[in-house]
Order: structure tokens, then C-alpha cells, then sequence
């Protein structure tokens, strides 16, 4: 799995249990093989998207809260292709 969808399904997993569209997507990054995160965001919907649209930016802040320049920076490459 590329590195930057490893960093995406580990923050997904503190949103499986209480939202239905974090396991949703979660289970999608898990079922397929994607070879970059540009084909995982091609292949989401809008309320996938909008889903991510929420919880990236908190999750990138919280990574540069905790000085994990590298995890914030691989994050905000997926917020960055869901525009």
C-alpha cells in the first residue's frame, strides 16, 4: 500500500466506530489495492469526499501539534487532491 494511504487508513481508524462513512472508507482502503492516492481519490464519491473534507484538516493539525511533519505532509497531500 502507498505510504501516504497507510498514514490515511491509520487516522481512518479512529473513525470507524461512531461514524459510518470512516468505516466505509476505511474498508474501501482495505478491500482495494490502490497504487497512489491519486486513484484512491478518483475513485471517491461525494459524500466520501466531503466525508475526508472534514477530518483532514483537524488530523493534519493535530500531526503538526505532535511535530510529525512527515505524517502531516503525506495527509495534506490527500486534502490537497480532493479539490
Amino acid at each position: 500500500m502507498d505510504k501516504t494511504l497507510g498514514y490515511l487508513r491509520e487516522i481512518l481508524s479512529n473513525y470507524t466506530e461512531e461514524h459510518s462513512m470512516g468505516r466505509h472508507i476505511f474498508h474501501k482502503l482495505e478491500k482495494n489495492e490502490y497504487n497512489s492516492e491519486g486513484s484512491f481519490v478518483r475513485g471517491l464519491n461525494f459524500e466520501e469526499i466531503e466525508f475526508l473534507n472534514e477530518i483532514l484538516p483537524k488530523e493534519i493539525q493535530y500531526a503538526k501539534d505532535e511535530q510529525d511533519e512527515k505524517r502531516a505532509y503525506e495527509l495534506n497531500e490527500v486534502f490537497e487532491l480532493l479539490f
